[in-house]
């Protein structure tokens, strides 16, 4: 019977020690930073957001809160929201990494990896910009969006990922 299951058992180690070993490894990266203030990823993709906003007329500057780890966006004259480690989007992109290399099917899972990865992170930043917009000029669906409209277009995006990767490459007939 555990011979049925053995595909099955292989894939689900696969994803368990790929997704443990990332997920480790990326706290290492945080420990490293830990008193230091936001890490420099995040900071990285709260100055791009600074950046896109400023250009679309959102004057925008930030302002560092190193014991609370974090950076707040000002925007037009008030601070909207402010980024902490959890939005950088990179539990999510272990997530991904981790469900991907589950299927492995060689060099195709590298490319297809770093081509997610680069649409995650462009999703995530104009999931954060779209946030401060929405906060700045319509706060009445300030809760709703952070909560719910936002935290889908990410996780939507690794879900649509995730079925193109299982429908056009994982399960696909090599022979075909």
């Amino acid at each position: 019977m555990l011979k049925d299951f053995k595909p099955v058992l292989g894939i689900l180690l696969r994803f368990i020690i790929i997704y443990v070993v990332l997920l480790l490894a990326y706290q290492f990266y945080l420990n490293r930073f830990q008193h230091e203030g936001l890490d420099p990823f995040s900071r990285m993709i709260a100055a791009q957001v600074m950046d896109i906003q400023n250009y679309l007329g959102y004057s925008t500057r930030l302002y560092d809160d190193v014991k609370g780890e974090q950076v707040y966006f000002y925007v037009n004259g008030a601070y909207p929201t402010r980024m902490v480690e959890g939005c950088n989007a990179i539990s999510v992109m272990i997530l991904f990494v981790a469900f991907v290399f589950a299927f492995y099917k060689g060099k195709k899972t590298f490319a297809f990896v770093l081509a997610g990865l680069a649409l995650l992170y462009v999703m995530n930043v104009l999931r954060i910009i779209g946030l401060n917009i929405v906060v700045t000029e319509y706060k009445s669906y300030s809760k709703v969006s952070h909560d719910y409209v936002f935290p889908a277009v990410i996780y939507g995006t690794v879900v649509v990922l995730w079925l193109v990767w299982i429908k056009f490459f994982a399960l696909k007939n090599e022979n075909s």
